[in-house]
């Protein structure tokens, strides 16, 4: 372990170096979904109802109007909203957390499949 030396302050007296208080990955983690939870479900409703760049290019183009539904229009989530769902800002929001959950649930199994498949490479 390294000794950190005294830094001096303004007035040349020296003073002890301040510990640096780490997070731990856990507290990272909970505060990391903690703020994509409120981003999907709360602030996601704030966001701008212009059309995306795709959508406004095919607009001044004038191919629009040729534009099809998609394989998953009928989807429970299909166009940031929950079907069912008639407050637009309830609906915007639910489909936005449920997009958090399966995309983290999807991670966080990647994740711990890559992690299991490295540890049995090397031995452990």
């Amino acid at each position: 372990m390294t000794r950190r030396l005294p830094q001096q302050d303004r007035k040349g007296a020296e003073q002890e170096p301040e510990a640096r208080r780490r997070v731990s990955t856990r507290t990272l983690l909970v505060l990391g979904v903690l703020v994509s939870l409120l981003l999907a479900g709360v602030v996601s409703f704030y966001a701008s109802s212009h059309p995306d760049g795709l959508e406004f290019v095919a607009g001044e183009k004038g191919f629009l109007g040729s534009a099809t539904d998609h394989a998953s229009s009928g989807s429970p989530f299909a166009e940031y909203a929950t079907r069912g769902v008639e407050d637009a800002r309830l609906s915007g929001g639910i489909a936005g957390v449920v997009g958090v959950v399966v995309v983290g649930a999807v991670a966080g199994g990647l994740f711990m499949v890559l992690r299991r498949r490295e540890h049995d490479q090397h031995g452990d």
